[in-house]
């Protein structure tokens, strides 16, 4: 009998935002969750975020769209820029759940999950890397060890693009 698989998604979300964006199209959020679970068989999705009062309404609908969201405190600079760098948190939640998933689904392209990515390689644990923009990611994630692994989002502008998709629905 076929076994449905458990596999946990755990998503940089400013990785993500920033390359996608830099293709030139937006990501359906509510979309990439259906996809993680069709194709991955994900049943549970971590989005890692900094946290902004103002972005509320954002984080509620990621809950009710299927995310299970993990919020690190941003600090706000005198130029206005927001920090939240979520890496850590990405890899504590990553290994805090270890054993309640088969396998992990990485969202990113930073080479900061080098090490997380390697010790899943090693324990069997890593279904896939999900890279944002094939034509932008690091380094450390193209040596060998790796490249089994790796799956890009660029050819997925036509099933997740929210304008397009948007479109579509349109009467």
């Amino acid at each position: 009998m076929y076994k449905k698989e458990n596999n946990y998604a755990f998503v940089d979300s400013q990785n993500v935002n920033l390359a996608i964006r830099d293709l030139g199209w937006t990501l359906d959020f509510k979309r990439f969750r259906v996809y993680l679970k069709e194709k991955y068989g994900v049943s549970k999705a971590f989005i890692f975020i900094g946290y902004v009062e103002q972005n509320k309404k954002l984080y509620e609908f990621l809950k009710q769209v299927g995310y299970t969201c993990v919020f690190k405190p941003t600090l706000e600079y005198k130029n206005g820029e927001v920090k939240g760098n979520c890496d850590a948190e990405l890899v504590l939640q990553a290994m805090i759940e270890y054993g309640n998933y088969d396998k992990a689904v990485i969202v990113t392209g930073d080479g900061d999950f080098y090490c997380l990515v390697k010790y899943f390689i090693e324990k069997s644990k890593l279904k896939t890397v999900l890279i944002p923009n094939k034509f932008k990611f690091s380094a450390l994630l193209k040596f060998k060890i790796c490249r089994p692994f790796l799956r890009y989002m660029n050819d997925l502008r036509e099933k997740l693009d929210y304008n397009i998709y948007k479109k579509r629905k349109a009467p």
